[in-house]
């Protein structure tokens, strides 16, 4: 049988004892006496445990990376959302600025319209609810209205002026001239002009 020397001791001749009176041949240890383990086996254990570590915090990182990158996403996405729907408001905005606007002419309109027919019937029907008057001419100029007419007394006028006044239509009534008609004989006549001043009716 052929054996071979692993540690590069010189071979001891059978039947000699060793210097140190030992019964057998000694082996050093690898251990540094058996006393722990050795260098290299410490090293490549902090070794692993390094790389464990890392590897728990790289994929940590990892992780806390794509979560952040996914909510990023879903961040924008949402921001491309809610721009599309402020870009609808507003537009649907000026869309019923417009309606508005074309509602508060077409209510002008119709108010410009019925302006000089509401005019007629309050100062018609505030003549015919007076006695002793009538109504002979009348003017608009801006808002101010001027009326000629015929009155049988003093006292009819007066009494028109205060029914122009209640009327609610108009906003102050002055007399500008009266003037006694010698056209009738058979009764005393007076004509007179009067000048209101218009303002919106109360509801």
């Amino acid at each position: 049988m052929i054996r071979i020397n692993l540690l590069g001791l010189p071979r001891q001749k059978k039947g000699k004892r060793s210097a140190g009176g030992g019964g057998g041949m000694s082996m050093p240890s690898m251990g540094g006496g058996g006393e722990g383990p050795s260098a290299v086996v410490m090293l490549v254990l902090g070794v692993v445990i390094g790389l464990l570590v890392f590897g728990f915090f790289y994929r940590k990182a990892n992780n806390e990376s794509i979560r952040l990158t996914a909510a990023i996403d879903a961040a924008n996405k949402e921001g491309v959302r809610l721009a599309g729907v402020k870009v609808k408001y507003e537009q649907r905005k000026k869309e019923a600025e417009a309606s508005e606007k074309r509602v508060k002419v077409i209510d002008q309109l119709r108010a410009d319209q019925g302006g000089p027919v509401n005019l007629l019937n309050t100062i018609g029907n505030t003549v015919n609810n007076t006695d002793a008057v009538w109504l002979l001419n009348m003017t608009e100029t801006g808002q101010s209205i001027g009326i000629d007419g015929m009155a049988l007394s003093t006292q009819a006028v007066a009494n028109l002026m205060t029914n122009l006044k209640r009327s609610g239509y108009f906003k102050s009534v002055e007399i500008k001239e009266t003037t006694q008609d010698p056209g009738f004989k058979e009764a005393q006549a007076f004509t007179f002009t009067l000048t209101c001043e218009k303002q919106q009716p109360k509801s």
